[in-house]
């Protein structure tokens, strides 16, 4: 996934480069909105992810001209920009997500990973009686919100992506734990434990792949296929 990072904030562009290299995105990184429009004339990017606040030209105005131009790549605006107003002026601009500093780099990947599958036209998974939003990256039970602790929400994310299928241990600590260096591979299988007991009742379960990984299963479907 190529990923454009419009950030002057040198500091948070060095962290944000870690966390999103981690989930297997590729930020190539610029703090000019001038210098910005100027890449997504000449490549493609499968996502923006953009400051308003920028020396050379705007976020507003980077949007404005990018959209003028045709360019329909998806844009997630990150901002200290809180208020309703400054939001609406984003959103019509042309910003199809909006995020405000500072934020939780899970909720940012989310939000990334959403963009990109929603202008592929990749519908909200769902598996049992949970549901992944897409759009906001929000994990539903039966269409209420789940409760869930934010680490076992992100293990939750990635499985019901790929349901049915498994996804390895190395991928899931990447995705939990990101470049965090006081955590061992271990402490995903403690995760996955407590995930295990969080999703009872829920239609789904987690299962172990012995020597591969972890895979989410929809109980519902299941049975119908035993009972059947």
């Amino acid at each position: 996934m190529q990923l454009l990072l419009v950030e002057d904030d040198l500091d948070l562009v060095d962290a944000l480069s870690r966390v999103l290299a981690s989930r297997g995105l590729a930020p190539v990184c610029c703090a000019d909105g001038q210098e910005a429009f100027a890449l997504v004339r000449k490549r493609t990017f499968d996502v923006i992810v953009l400051d308003l606040s920028l020396p050379g030209m705007d976020g507003l105005e980077f949007l404005q001209r990018i959209r003028d131009a045709g360019i329909r790549i998806p844009v997630l605006v990150v901002t200290a920009r809180g208020s309703i107003g400054e939001r609406v002026e984003g959103l019509t601009a042309g910003a199809d997500d909006y995020l405000i500093k500072p934020f939780d780099t899970e909720e940012l990947v989310a939000r990334i990973k959403a963009l990109v599958r929603r202008s592929q036209g990749v519908e909200d998974f769902r598996c049992g009686h949970l549901h992944l939003d897409m759009a906001s990256g929000a994990l539903m039970r039966s269409g209420r919100p789940l409760e869930i602790a934010p680490r076992e929400a992100a293990m939750l994310r990635t499985l019901i992506m790929r349901p049915g299928r498994p996804v390895s241990r190395d991928e899931l600590f990447r995705a939990v734990f990101g470049g965090e260096a006081d955590h061992q591979p271990d402490a995903v299988d403690v995760l996955a434990h407590r995930l295990r007991k969080r999703l009872a009742g829920t239609g789904t379960s987690v299962l172990t792949m012995r020597g591969v990984g972890y895979l989410l299963v929809d109980e519902l479907v299941s049975d119908a296929q035993v009972s059947t």
